[in-house]
């Protein structure tokens, strides 16, 4: 999951570098924090969090695979 994320975000942000990942895995729950530069935040998050929620339905939708609930949280 922690890879996906990090493949997707790669992409849409200009300093890369500065990408922090933290996965806290459960018994059915698997929560990704993301940190980014501050000038990426708007492109992380889209307009009207739109890209968010397309990130959130990829990763839900590979965590259904493995009978798991992915949550996203984007930090400030």
């Amino acid at each position: 999951m922690k890879s996906l994320l990090n493949h997707m975000v790669i992409e849409l942000v200009d300093f890369p570098e500065q990408i922090s990942i933290e996965e806290m895995s459960g018994d059915k729950v698997t929560t990704l924090e993301l940190k980014v530069a501050q000038d990426d935040l708007g492109k992380v998050i889209g307009r009207r969090g739109r890209t968010a929620m397309a990130m959130r339905i990829i990763l839900s939708a590979a965590a259904a695979k493995q009978r798991k609930r992915a949550v996203l949280e984007i930090m400030d």
